[in-house]
């Protein structure tokens, strides 16, 4: 290592200069203490200490300035462990940004590099090798991701391994297919083989996969929704308690079903949508037969219902003539027979059965007070004929001949009357000539 570096001899070769005369004698001057300085530069071991180059100098310049000294001395200094670390920063940094510039993507810098020296583009060799793997890898898993697809968990990850499949391929020169740099793929086996048709049809399959996974997540969603929408018109046909209810929730039941059959038949989402589809179907067909036999049931009962109020109400404040019995008996069976009409499989039946059960009930009811009074009537009529027939024969010249006869015919007359029942139109009257048959007969008894 030389005594006195040139740059610390610069430092005190400028400031000479500034302390010698024009003259011929500072001229010499200069040359003196220059030579002096040349001798050191060449000298090589320990750095020259301050009192040595004072004393160079100071001899012939003793005004010499003190702080060109000073940094002649910094100067000369031998560099630290952080100057070297900094220098080996500096380099490496050169070099690293010099190797980006040559890997830059542009065909004008890589393809004139890697004609002269190939093995700066080592990183963009490394780098399209692995994107070239990962890119045929990826496209792999999405075709069988995307279009063997089982569930929606496929489609999602499909649509994620197409996103990456495309960052690799984008990441790939088109330029540089069908060149393999030889020192490299001769120690690192390079994966890159195919042609750019090749890399074309990996792109078209990348480009059809994304469409598909956006038309099968369109599906999946519309699946969803039309999913969502059946257990929810499902959940309020199951807690509705009126017919009106029912119906609404029949009806969103439907327009669900309907949108169910809208989902693409090619997609994912469409097959699982006509497997749900059909067993929607089948669900809604038996709640729809089940609400049509309710309907049904219920108003036949209703029927049944307004006959029996009507005949309820006719057979208020009786006694009534026969004729009007036979009207509310009429009114009964025609109840009857509108609850009678509901089937077995309805499901209304057993409360129809229950009514059926009343109606039938208050039908014998009123069969029988119409008995009653037709029998009541015609008992009534014939001890009306007998009385007529006993006032014609009752005069006072048989009343001493034919008393027996005559006590005969007021004890007919009696059993004819005892014939008539309570309740019906002819007991008042019936009871009223009971009565005077009885006067009459103790009369006539001696």
């Amino acid at each position: 290592m030389s005594r006195l570096s040139d740059r610390a001899f610069h430092i005190l070769q400028t400031e000479i200069q500034n302390c010698a005369s024009n003259d011929a004698a500072g001229q010499v001057q200069k040359e003196i203490v220059l030579r002096r300085l040349e001798r050191l530069r060449s000298q090589m071991g320990v750095p020259v200490a301050e009192a040595e180059l004072r004393q160079v100098i100071s001899d012939i310049f003793p005004e010499f300035s003190h702080k060109a000294i000073k940094q002649a001395l910094r100067a000369n200094r031998p560099p630290g462990i952080w100057s070297k670390v900094k220098l080996v920063t500096v380099t490496t940094v050169g070099v690293v940004g010099g190797i980006y510039v040559l890997n830059l993507p542009f065909p004008m810098i890589r393809i004139p590099v890697a004609k002269v020296a190939p093995f700066l583009l080592f990183p963009s060799y490394l780098s399209m090798d692995h994107n070239y793997r990962q890119a045929i890898s990826l496209v792999e898993q999405s075709d069988q991701l995307v279009n063997r697809a089982t569930s929606s968990a496929d489609i999602s990850l499909g649509g994620e391994k197409v996103k990456l499949a495309q960052t690799h391929l984008d990441a790939l020169p088109v330029w540089f297919l069908g060149y393999s740099p030889r020192t490299y793929c001769g120690f690192f086996q390079c994966g890159w083989r195919f042609t750019l048709d090749e890399f074309e049809t990996a792109r078209k399959s990348i480009g059809r996969m994304e469409a598909k996974v956006f038309q099968e997540q369109n599906a999946q969603t519309q699946l969803g929704a039309s999913d969502k929408a059946l257990n929810t018109a499902k959940q309020e046909y199951q807690q509705a308690k009126a017919s009106a209810a029912k119906a609404d929730a029949i009806a969103d039941w439907q327009t669900a079903i309907d949108q169910l059959q809208q989902v693409p038949s090619s997609t994912l989402a469409g097959r699982m949508a006509q497997t749900k589809l059909v067993a929607s179907q089948r669900d809604f067909e038996q709640v729809t037969g089940f609400a049509a036999g309710s309907a049904r049931t219920d108003t036949l009962m209703n029927a049944g219902m307004q006959l029996a109020l009507r005949a309820a109400q006719l057979g208020q404040n009786s006694p009534h003539q026969a004729a009007k019995w036979e009207q509310i008996v009429a009114l009964w069976e025609d109840a009857v027979t509108q609850v009678e009409q509901a089937s077995l499989a309805d499901p209304g039946y057993v409360a129809s059965r229950s009514l059926l059960a009343d109606y039938k009930k208050n039908l014998a009811i009123v069969r029988i007070r119409l008995e009653a009074e037709r029998d009541s009537a015609a008992a009534l009529e014939a001890a009306q004929r007998t009385t007529r027939s006993f006032l014609a024969s009752a005069t006072r010249e048989n009343f001493s001949t034919n008393r027996g006869y005559l006590l005969s015919e007021l004890q007919g007359i009696r059993d004819q009357l005892g014939k008539v029942q309570p309740g019906t139109t002819a007991y008042a009257e019936a009871q009223a000539l009971s009565q005077s048959a009885q006067k009459k007969l103790q009369q006539l008894q001696p």
